[in-house]
Order: C-alpha cells, then sequence, then structure tokens
C-alpha cells in the first residue's frame, strides 16, 4: 500500500514513454529503400484507369466490375497530349479559397485557404494545399472520364475549354459554377462543372454528357490525388510533428491510415465498395474524395518515384446514341472543421485524427468544448470552464476519494509509528495497517480512482488540442497567443509544477523518506516533460490540479473537524 501513488505515477510515466514509442513506430520509420523511391515503373501522373470493353446492357446500369489499368497514355488521347507545354488555367476565388484550375484534364493545380495563415504573425502567406510550386511539394487532385480502348474520353490529360479565365464569388452569390467543355471528333460532348459555395470548403463536380454518335459510349468516371510523399523529422520538442501526414482510405465500416512505403497497406481490395472515401491528410488539414455513398468504387494506392497516387473509380457509365449522362461527385480541400467534414459526409470526422482509442472521448469533449466556446468566445477561457465541468462531473468519486485521502493523511503519524515498530518483520507490519484501516473505515485504494480516471481525458484532450484546427493559432491572454503550441515564455508549466507540488504537500505524505523525495521532485518532472507540450494542455492541466487543490484543502478541513469532535 506504500508504494501505491509511486506506482501510479509511474503508470502515468509509462503511458507518456508508450505515447512516444508509438508516434515512433508509426510515424518515424525510416525511409524508403532507393529501389522503392527513386525507380518507378511507369509515371503516376499519366496513369489513367480502363474501361471493360463487354458489350453494355440496354439499360445504362452501373456495373460492380473493377476497371483494369491502361498504360500511360490511355486509346483515345494523342500522346503529345501528355507531354504537351502547360495548359491554360482558370482563376477561382470564393470568400475562403483560391484556386487554380487548369484547362488540362480540369485539374485542381492549387488551393490557397484564405482565412489560414501559415504562420500567425503574417496573414499574408495563407496555408496552401494544392499547388505545383516544386517537386517535393506538389500536391494535384486529378480527375476525369476514362473510356474504352478506342475510344474517346476526358481523362485529367484532355484539353478542355473554359468560356472565362477568371470567377470570382460575388458578396450577392451563395453559389459559384465554372464549366470546362470538351468535345471529341464524333459526336461525343462533356461538361465538367465545378460548383463552389460560399463559406464552404467543399467542391461539387459534375459531368454533363451528350452522345451525339450512333453508337452507345461508356466510361468510367475516377478521381485520383496525387503527392509528394514527405517524411516530416519528428521532435520531441515539437508535438505537432507527430500529426499524421499521409494517404487514409475509408471502405465503409472501417477507416485506415495508409503507409505508402508497406506493400500490404498499399494492396487495397479490388471488390467496389460504397460509402467510402480516400483522404490526403496533413496537420489540421485534409483533401479528400467523396463519391456518392450508394455507388459501389475501387479504390487504390501507388507508390512511385517518391509520389503516392490516391485513386477512386467509380461504375462504368453508359449513354445511348443521341441520348444524355450525367455523373457527380464531391471534392473537400480544407481545414477539419467537423461542421463541415459532417456536411459532406457523416464519417469524414475520422480524418480529425483523435486516435481508435481516444477518439469516443475526445470528439464528445470537443463537442462541449465547441458549445462553451459559442458563449465565451475564448478557447482558453472554454478549457477552463469545461475542465470544471468534468470535474464537476466527476465530484461524487473524487469526494469518496478525497475523503479516504485526508482520512489517510489523519493518520498518518499512527501509521509511521506501525511502520517503526514492525521494520524488522514485513508480514505483521501489511497485517496491522489493513487493521488500521479497518478499524479507521479507509480505503487506501480510494485515491486512485481520480488518477486512473484523468488518464484518458488527459490523453483525449492532449488529442483534440493538437488535431483541432480549431484551436490552431487560438489566442488566448497576454503571452499565450497560440494554445495549440507551446508556452513561448514558459510561465504555465512553471505555474503547473508550483500547482502539482501544492497537491502533493495535501495528501498523505509517504512513510518512506526515498519515496518522499521522489514524489516532491515528480511535479517538477511532469512540468519540464509538458514544457513542450501545447499551451492550452498545460493550462487544462493547472486548472484541474488548482481546483483539485481547493476541494481537497476543504475536505482535509472538513474530516479533521469531524475527526476531533469524535475524539471529543
Amino acid at each position: 500500500m506504500d508504494n501505491l501513488r509511486l506506482i501510479l505515477w509511474g503508470v502515468l510515466l509509462y503511458l507518456l514513454y508508450q505515447n512516444y514509442t508509438a508516434w515512433q513506430q508509426d510515424y518515424g520509420r525510416p525511409p524508403a529503400t532507393a529501389a522503392t523511391a527513386t525507380a518507378p515503373t511507369r509515371q503516376l501522373d499519366q496513369s489513367v484507369p480502363g474501361t471493360p470493353t463487354a458489350p453494355a446492357s440496354p439499360a445504362p446500369a452501373p456495373t460492380a466490375t473493377p476497371p483494369a489499368e491502361t498504360p500511360a497514355v490511355a486509346a483515345g488521347v494523342p500522346a503529345a497530349a501528355a507531354t504537351a507545354e502547360p495548359a491554360a488555367t482558370v482563376t477561382v476565388r470564393t470568400d475562403v479559397m483560391d484556386v487554380v484550375i487548369s484547362a488540362r484534364g480540369g485539374e485542381l493545380i492549387r488551393a490557397d485557404l484564405l482565412n489560414y495563415p501559415e504562420h500567425k504573425n503574417d496573414p499574408s502567406v495563407v496555408v496552401r494545399l494544392f499547388n505545383e510550386d516544386k517537386p517535393d511539394t506538389r500536391f494535384v487532385l486529378q480527375s476525369g472520364l476514362s473510356a474504352a480502348p478506342g475510344s474517346a474520353a476526358p481523362d485529367h490529360r484532355a484539353l478542355f475549354k473554359a468560356p472565362a479565365t477568371q470567377y470570382s464569388l460575388e458578396p450577392s452569390q451563395d453559389t459559384l459554377t465554372v464549366p470546362l467543355t470538351w468535345t471529341d471528333d464524333h459526336g461525343i460532348t462533356v461538361t465538367k462543372t465545378y460548383t463552389f459555395h460560399r463559406g464552404s470548403y467543399a467542391v461539387a463536380v459534375s459531368y454533363q454528357i451528350k452522345n451525339d454518335t450512333a453508337g452507345e459510349w461508356r466510361a468510367v468516371d475516377y478521381a485520383q490525388l496525387l503527392r509528394h510523399h514527405q517524411k516530416v523529422e519528428r521532435s520531441f520538442f515539437n508535438p505537432d510533428t507527430y500529426a499524421y501526414r499521409g494517404p487514409a482510405y475509408y471502405n465503409g465500416t472501417r477507416y485506415q491510415k495508409l503507409d505508402v512505403e508497406k506493400a500490404e497497406d498499399r494492396a487495397l481490395p479490388t471488390t467496389p465498395v460504397t460509402g467510402g472515401w480516400v483522404a490526403g491528410m496533413q496537420h489540421y488539414f485534409v483533401s479528400a474524395i467523396v463519391p456518392d455513398p450508394t455507388t459501389p468504387v475501387v479504390y487504390s494506392l501507388d507508390f512511385a518515384g517518391g509520389d503516392y497516387l490516391l485513386r477512386a473509380v467509380g461504375p462504368v457509365h453508359s449513354v445511348a446514341p443521341g441520348a444524355s449522362g450525367q455523373i457527380q461527385t464531391t471534392f473537400y480541400a480544407g481545414p477539419k472543421l467537423e461542421s463541415q467534414l459532417d456536411a459532406v459526409n457523416g464519417t469524414l470526422y475520422l480524418t480529425t485524427d483523435y486516435g481508435r482509442w481516444m477518439t469516443p472521448i475526445a470528439r464528445p469533449l470537443f463537442a462541449l468544448l465547441a458549445f462553451v466556446h459559442r458563449f465565451v468566445r475564448n478557447w482558453g477561457f472554454s478549457i477552463i470552464l469545461v475542465t470544471a465541468l468534468i470535474k464537476l462531473a466527476f465530484y461524487p468519486l473524487a469526494q469518496t476519494s478525497g475523503r479516504s485521502m485526508a482520512r489517510m493523511r489523519a493518520l498518518a503519524p499512527r501509521m509511521k509509528d506501525i511502520q517503526e515498530r514492525y521494520k524488522d518483520n514485513r508480514e505483521e507490519l501489511g497485517r496491522q495497517m489493513m487493521e488500521l484501516y479497518k478499524r479507521e473505515k479507509v480505503n487506501p485504494l480510494a485515491g486512485c480512482l481520480p488518477i486512473l480516471v484523468q488518464i484518458p481525458v488527459f490523453i483525449a484532450f492532449y488529442w483534440v488540442l493538437l488535431e483541432s484546427v480549431e484551436m490552431r493559432q487560438a489566442p488566448w491572454i497576454l503571452w499565450v497567443q497560440d494554445l495549440s503550441s507551446r508556452d513561448p515564455v514558459f510561465v504555465l508549466p512553471a505555474i503547473m509544477a508550483v500547482a502539482m507540488w501544492g497537491q502533493f504537500k495535501l495528501n498523505p505524505p509517504p512513510p518512506d523518506p526515498t519515496q518522499a523525495k521522489v514524489f516532491a521532485m515528480m511535479p517538477f518532472v511532469m512540468a519540464f516533460t509538458m514544457a513542450f507540450f501545447p499551451a492550452g494542455l498545460v493550462l487544462y492541466w493547472i486548472t484541474n490540479t488548482g481546483l483539485s487543490i481547493l476541494q481537497q484543502w476543504r475536505i482535509n478541513q472538513l474530516v479533521e473537524t469531524e475527526i476531533k469532535k469524535a475524539r471529543a
């Protein structure tokens, strides 16, 4: 029993160590071999999915047959299209995005997020998702239609025509449409339309197909994220570097982060799934391809030349002679705002990567934080109030535990006397201690419960503060102007150390002098460990510790009064 608190501290430190080790295992793997990274079998950016060549049924119903891969240059598209000089571009500006679309394939080659500065002190440079700035940062979203060999189709290498080169969402508009048109020499016309909405990072994409030929026209729709795989240098002094960066896949039932360097992760099922999606993730932001949840889609992941290609291929669509057809899908490129993610797909919130085990705690915790923030309009004060609400929710448990701790504190002199008397007889010492606990109706294990309850809440709070984009660059007061990063002057960690030391002094002192010294040093060790954690997390711990001190101080007073009355 004497070692109980030491064990609990050890468990907490062990969990922190395991968390750090898990980060290293998940995200700190060594780089791929040269054969994997620099010897591609084909150029990923010229890859186009194929279309089954079997005759279509009279009814234009989709088939679940997964499409096969075609060569780098598909039939119906001249080889020169893949190597032609850069095509014209179309610039689209909404209230939240600045997007550039290439006339070649209608490819999204740039997406700037106007409300998210790259650095808090420099609002002129905003976060850029899609880009072709440099080879090692290249990230584009390609989409199109792919027909059977011998038929032309507007894949992501085909040239489209746009009626204008610049589009802007006017104050009187809520919706902005950008049409791109492709026509072949035989009578197939496809209008690819991007639709943007005010305040939204979701982009609807539709294909309006007109078949003026004498035969049936068949094609599959597809979309793919092509991105250079950047390895992040992990640093214990910068917890942000442990946020996941890479592809993710949801198959309708299971969410999975994919390691592009592992063959088993790249081997996605070739059978179509419904209700799924794929995403390219990074800290706070995500780019996703979200097909219609009722449409069977085949997903794949390829990796070559240091780039990965994450693809979604829909079923075969057929358009009868003289008829029209329409295909639709949705893209998302923006911050991981839960309200917007939920509006696109009810499971897209999984990209806010709280972790498999912490999500059931972290999501309600964030929902409570967001609710409180609606009233106080400050995330720092929201953290303080939510911490107080959590403390209130666990008040009955903490009250029982606190009374037990207070009674053990009152028994400390008698416990020390017993230990001195039976220091050479460990068996008798244990028996006498248990009799004392029983006689005084004290449960030494009751003090463990608050700590055990706090551990998952603490870890969930960590992930909420690390992953929630709402916390990004959010100020509190004075010197704390970013709750998602460390305290720049380490004032909060210093306050945390003092608060934890005060809490230690209120608890029953360990009878063993060595243990007492270890416990006295533990608050400062913890404060040093958390000095580089997000300031919001340290603020939570300070608030929780401060409330615990007030509660335990009051309970100690009440118990001492009760003991004095019982002895009178």
